[in-house]
């Protein structure tokens, strides 16, 4: 069953090599940046123009940042992104700007951009001269947009900005040229999952659900699966690797209890369960040491533990010799005759006559005189030991062992035993008990399929909401029937959270049990649900370059506040805020006053 194991990679992420801006960034126009600006990872890039805009965003990061300490390293700053490295050492130091998938902690999101801008080749201490395309989270609220454009306009200089949905952007670069702009996105990405019904091409907002669940619950759920289920190995059972599991060794069942019925069958079991080999030390075997190593091993522990007691030893004795010597000169105060001295010694020493300090001088010196003679015996005895190779049976008494040197002297057996070394050679030949790397395997089961099952059962969990199937079920019910039937021809599936191995067949099954007999209905997977997001931007940057009724420029951002945004293909639905604070305020002047201001200002309202 070896082929059934596999080790954990741990893989550490490299720096971000400071990238050169090149000609293309400063052509005669302006080349727009894209940031897919998601909860789990950056992506950044140049939307290029050109036959061949770029293979890939230039940038992919954490969207993580983690506050150096002031007197650590020198003093070193926030770290961002894959200037991290290992995420673990860190994982209580980390800090996202994001609540969910809304950004909201602005300070580190500029550290987020500043990053980008850093390592794309842009100087941001200036000005950021490139129009941005920055994508946002579905009916993104206005205060998060407000304070986005801020951080653009006031801080960075930009000269106009274009929102949009992630998933949208995803959507429309999936598209073939002659199939209908109508569809239901199904966006599942690292906090949570989106359902949006597309209608001729634009986003019916009203209609659209949001599941809090996804990447990072399913996550945590699976650690704490195999916590409770490996509490030996609670501290290697991180987040990390949790993530890795999740997205190379989970799938997503078509039918979840019919699945794990199969699980039952211990043949199923033994082919299918994976085990993750978790990194652990051969050295505690000790298997490879010789019988002679092990011996000299042993006078070694011994010779320490020997020299060990004869340091306490000292130490007794020097501290009973002070004893001693105080009270010989208590009895010195008796010899010379000052009685209110003696007495006042004898309080302080809690004695009552002169007959007790004497009986304990007689003691406490034979005390000190014995201890001087173990000393020297134990000398003798550790030079014996060093010039003879032939371990002999050491005085038990003269070790005087304390209670933390027991478990010490356990390993000791052989040589306060009256047997000879050689009996022990057999005994070395033992192999150990138990399998040591088996012991640090992590049996990954049914676990495969519980944790990503969350976004269809969000019971597993404890949560009180409604799976991706219901919601489904219920956006469609509020749609006439030949709406319905347009809409589910088209059910595209995005998003990190939805490249498990059998999503696809799993949302053909519950769209078949919900929907009519012998209907139609067409389930598609992006091509890449990790990046579709931002290549969908880069082709939308490109092909609205020069449409004003796209961007919003730093006038307009000016004029119209930061939660203004035009309105687009793949963009949220633009509701501007409204204060009736003027109109209340008048009213109630009105309202104060008496006569016919009174009757004409309930008559204004009205109107």
């Amino acid at each position: 069953m070896a082929m059934n194991v596999f080790p954990f990679r741990d893989v550490r992420a490299a720096p971000d090599p400071v990238l050169e801006a090149g000609p293309v960034a400063h052509g005669p126009l302006p080349v727009p940046l894209v940031l897919d600006n998601g909860s789990f990872q950056v992506r950044a890039g140049w939307a290029c123009p050109g036959l061949d805009p770029g293979p890939e965003p230039r940038l992919q990061f954490r969207a993580v940042c983690a506050r150096g300490r002031g007197g650590a390293r020198g003093g070193a700053g926030p770290q961002v992104g894959n200037a991290l490295g290992s995420l673990e050492p860190l994982r209580w130091m980390l800090r996202s700007p994001f609540d969910r998938n809304v950004p909201v902690n602005l300070e580190l999101q500029e550290l987020l951009l500043d990053y980008s801008f850093q390592h794309l080749g842009v100087s941001s201490q200036g000005c950021v001269d490139h129009p941005v395309v920055l994508t946002e989270a579905v009916c993104n609220p206005l205060y998060s947009r407000q304070m986005m454009s801020e951080l653009l306009f006031e801080c960075y200089g930009i000269p106009k900005v274009a929102y949009g949905i992630d998933s949208l952007f995803s959507f429309y670069h999936n598209k073939p040229k002659n199939l209908m702009s109508s569809g239901l996105i199904i966006s599942s990405g690292y906090q949570c999952t989106h359902i949006l019904p597309i209608l001729e091409g634009r986003l019916d907002a009203k209609n659209c659900k949001r599941i809090n669940l996804g990447g990072s619950q399913a996550a945590g759920y699976l650690q704490r699966l195999l916590q409770l289920k490996y509490p030996g190995h609670l501290a290697a059972i991180t987040l990390s690797r949790m993530e890795e599991i999740l997205h190379e060794h989970s799938y997503i069942a078509e039918d979840y209890v019919e699945e794990l019925q199969k699980w039952r069958c211990p043949d199923y079991y033994e082919n299918n369960v994976h085990k993750m080999q978790l990194p652990f030390s051969s050295k505690l075997l000790g298997s490879t040491l010789t019988s002679e190593e092990k011996q000299e091993r042993r006078q070694q522990q011994l010779r320490r533990l020997q020299e060990l007691n004869a340091r306490r030893r000292e130490e007794k004795l020097q501290l009973d010799q002070e004893r001693l010597d105080r009270l010989l000169y208590v009895q010195e105060l008796l010899e010379d005759g000052q009685m209110d001295q003696f007495h006042k010694a004898l309080i302080e020493l809690n004695m009552d006559s002169p007959e007790e300090l004497q009986s304990y001088i007689q003691k406490l010196s034979l005390a000190v005189e014995q201890a001087k003679q173990k000393i020297l015996q134990a000398e003798v005895n550790l030079e014996v030991d060093v010039v003879d190779s032939k371990p002999e049976t050491p005085d038990l008494e003269q070790l005087e062992p304390s209670l933390e040197d027991v478990e010490s002297m356990n390993d000791f057996d052989p040589l306060f035993s009256e047997e000879t070394p050689e009996v022990e050679k057999p005994v070395a030949t033992v192999q150990p008990v138990f399998n040591l790397a088996a012991y640090h395997q992590l049996f990954v089961g049914t676990e495969r399929i519980r944790a990503p099952e969350i976004i269809f059962q969000p019971s597993l969990i404890g949560e009180e909401q409604a799976g991706i199937a219901e919601t489904l079920q219920y956006i469609l019910d509020r749609y006439p029937k030949d709406v319905q039937e347009m809409l589910v021809q088209n059910v595209f599936l995005t998003g990190g959270n939805t490249m498990y191995p059998g999503m696809k067949a799993r949302m053909e099954k519950e769209l078949l049990e919900m929907r009519p007999f012998q209907s139609s209905f067409q389930v598609q997977l992006a091509l890449n649900p990790v990046l579709d997001a931002w290549y969908g931007a880069r082709d939308w940057a490109l092909h609205h370059l020069d449409d004003d009724e796209a961007w919003v420029t730093r006038k307009e951002y000016e004029e119209k506040g930061g939660e203004y945004f035009k309105e687009h293909c793949a963009s949220n639905i633009y509701v501007p805020i409204r204060l009736p604070k003027q109109a209340s305020r008048s009213s109630e002047a009105q309202v104060s006053g008496k006569g016919p201001g009174a009757g004409g200002s309930s008559a204004g309202e009205q109107a």
